[in-house]
């Protein structure tokens, strides 16, 4: 551990499911290159198959539980001990510089008032048809872009990198209402803590590549079912306002629509329409069950 930091216990959180590859590289990747290294490594699987070789790697914990990204990180955080201090989050497949942990503990150590952080992300492979492992750490490789800022609040952190002081998070938890990959969950999860008070920031200096990888992905009516239910449900919760359900909703819908005729190869654009107009119907008869999206459609992954 750096001598510059004091003693921080750190624990990372990784849920996984399906992408067994994935998570394995990204992982041994973490472990051998933070200048910071973690406390606790908890790796959170539906099945033992799906966290691929991590069984062999030191420290590594490999946790079983429901399936479901809020569902498997609520796992994790109810096997930490009050000694933890900060808890970092990473999708399987984000690929974190060398300096990430180091970032966030020298952020969360010099502000008593930080509550959430997030990193910079380089390159994000879910907008466009996803980046292989080899992409990503090619981009980490390269001299990142210049930025004119080295911290920006307010924030809500991005879910495939962000981390919490774990004193803030005490008793609560990320909305197993939100199945399958959670959407929102992050920012859901954010606004809750926010609530009770503290600071939300975003570090330059906490960089990483999220490969997006498509392989183990949600259905596209899934998808399309919980980008209307879900946001409309956080607004009743509290957790977003009109104004950032109303653009959420409308961006996605537009999009949804004007690319179905032409959809990209990588994106279910027609099948995440069809949730979104099976959503708004729902909505219509007074239904908010954003856990329908389980269980309402069979189509594939997109």
């Amino acid at each position: 551990m750096s001598p510059e930091l004091p003693r921080t216990n750190i624990a990372v959180i990784i849920a996984t499911t399906g992408r067994p590859d994935v998570v394995s590289a990204a992982v041994r990747r973490l472990v051998q290159t933070q200048t910071v290294s973690p406390s606790r490594l908890l790796i959170s699987c539906v099945s033992a198959s799906d966290a691929g070789d991590l069984g062999d790697l030191p420290g590594a914990e490999i946790l079983l539980g429901p399936k479901g990204l809020p569902a498997q990180r609520n796992t994790a955080l109810a096997m930490l001990t009050e000694d933890t201090d900060i808890v970092a989050f990473f999708d399987d497949d984000f690929v974190a510089d060398p300096g990430w942990l180091a970032a966030a503990v020298q952020t969360f150590n010099s502000d008593p008032a930080v509550t959430g952080f997030t990193g910079r992300v380089l390159a994000d492979g879910i907008k466009g048809p996803g980046l292989s492992f080899e992409d990503a750490v090619a981009i980490l490789a390269q001299d990142p872009p210049a930025v004119a800022w080295t911290m920006q609040e307010p924030f809500s952190p991005y879910g495939c990198n962000m981390a919490f002081r774990h004193a803030a998070i005490g008793d609560h938890r990320f909305d197993e209402r939100l199945v399958l990959y959670g959407w929102l969950e992050d920012r859901d999860f954010a606004a809750a803590l926010a609530q009770a008070g503290g600071r939300f920031v975003k570090c330059a200096a906490a960089r990483g590549v999220h490969m997006g990888t498509k392989r183990g992905r949600v259905a596209g009516d899934r998808l399309g079912y919980s980008q209307v239910i879900n946001p409309l449900y956080m607004l009743k919760k509290g957790t977003m306002t009109p104004a950032q359900v109303a653009d959420h909703i409308l961006r996605n819908v537009i999009s949804n629509t004007a690319l179905s005729l032409r959809p990209e190869p990588f994106i279910d654009r027609r099948g995440r329409l069809r949730g979104n107009l099976r959503a708004l119907q729902d909505v219509l008869r007074g239904e908010l069950e954003p856990e329908r999206a389980a269980t309402l459609f069979q189509s594939s992954a997109g």
